[in-house]
């Protein structure tokens, strides 16, 4: 059943999740001896950075059942809704309030996030996209993300944080695409279409490999200096592939486009100012 509602309430579950998990696994990250590979081996053998990560698990069941509902182009705007949710959370374990410039802010990242699902109305796009489809992303992506990982490992911890964060975001945009594929391959073929189909291996791999760049991101500097770059590095790379590869459109014509620029604009601009102030 195709339904843009409930793909909205479920990703909105699903970026209230994320954002408890994102806050535990920092706060843990920055007691860690040093940014390298002990301060993750360090991480993982806490018990609360599991109890994190098993709620990155849920936020990703939720979106998967987001993108059972919806188009691609409809999850990721209500997931970048993540960071107006890590605030009040952040907030209240460091013990302070938060201002009014934030929640303004918030209210801005709100409403052009309404603006690209509402006005947007995106179409759904192919249930299998051809190979040819997918090998040019896949080759420019593994190409891109290699080269940028290899440079982030001689920088300083705050451009390495960066450039992680941003590695991060990149191959999450790739993940949610994966995961709209599988989602579309399971409805029309069943089991038998995920057993016998590359999508499926290629997402878990893809998501595992997500998850410790992030980590190691969270570990070589503050939150401010890689969060950003994932928000919103995450859904550009989302919207291309879905627009190239599932073949997802916006229904947006004449005057429409100028608003959805204005609001994609206000949706980046919300996301730097937001993890730049609310999170230490």
């Amino acid at each position: 059943m195709h339904s843009n509602f409930l793909a909205a309430a479920f990703a909105f579950a699903s970026a209230m999740t994320i954002a408890w998990g994102t806050v535990v696994r920092h706060r843990i990250a920055e007691e860690a001896p040093d940014d390298g590979h002990q301060a993750f081996l360090s991480a993982i053998r806490r018990p609360l950075w599991w109890a994190g990560t098993s709620t990155a698990l849920i936020a990703y069941g939720l979106q998967i059942v987001a993108l059972g509902f919806g188009t691609l182009l409809v999850v990721q705007p209500v997931l970048v809704l993540k960071l107006m949710l890590t605030l009040p959370m952040s907030a209240r374990w460091d013990g302070r309030r938060i201002s009014r410039q934030e929640m303004l802010w918030a209210t801005i990242l709100t409403v052009a996030v309404g603006v690209l699902v509402m006005l947007g109305k995106p179409s759904p796009g192919l249930a299998q996209p051809p190979l040819s489809r997918w090998i040019p992303s896949l080759a420019v992506g593994v190409v891109a993300l290699a080269v940028l990982i290899k440079y982030a490992s001689n920088q300083i911890p705050r451009e390495k944080s960066l450039l992680l964060g941003i590695a991060t975001g990149a191959l999450f945009g790739y993940v949610a695409v994966l995961s709209k594929a599988t989602v579309d391959i399971f409805v029309h073929f069943g089991w038998w279409g995920l057993a016998t189909n590359w999508e499926p291996v290629t997402l878990v791999l893809a998501a595992t490999l997500g998850t410790v760049i992030q980590q190691y991101a969270f570990n070589a500097g503050a939150l401010r200096n890689c969060l950003p770059a994932m928000t919103i590095s995450e859904p550009i790379v989302a919207f291309t592939l879905g627009y190239l590869v599932l073949g997802e459109k916006f229904q947006v014509q004449g005057a429409g486009w100028f608003a959805m620029a204005a609001a994609l604009v206000a949706m980046i601009a919300g996301t730097v100012v937001l993890s730049r102030k609310g999170i230490a």
